[in-house]
């Protein structure tokens, strides 16, 4: 079996970028807290990579600009 980084999504010792162990299977649950703040930092890390990608392909981002922008306009409540 080939070995994972420690952040891949395999690996059980632990979390490179938070310095959190992994969740593993339910030893603990989580408290809302922090969910909210795993899914915060996720959010933030999507927003970032949208703003790469397009000011890495303008033109596609801008394509797809038009295409949500169209379907919000079409979108019936």
């Amino acid at each position: 079996m080939p070995d994972l980084p420690d952040n891949a999504p395999g690996n059980a010792e632990g979390c490179a970028d938070t310095g959190e162990p992994a969740q593993s299977g339910g030893d603990i649950p989580e408290t809302d807290a922090e969910r909210r703040r795993r899914r915060a930092q996720f959010l933030r890390d999507l927003a970032e990579a949208r703003a790469l990608r397009a000011r890495v392909q303008p033109r596609r981002a801008k394509a797809a600009r038009l295409r949500h922008a169209m379907r919000m306009r079409t979108f019936r409540w």
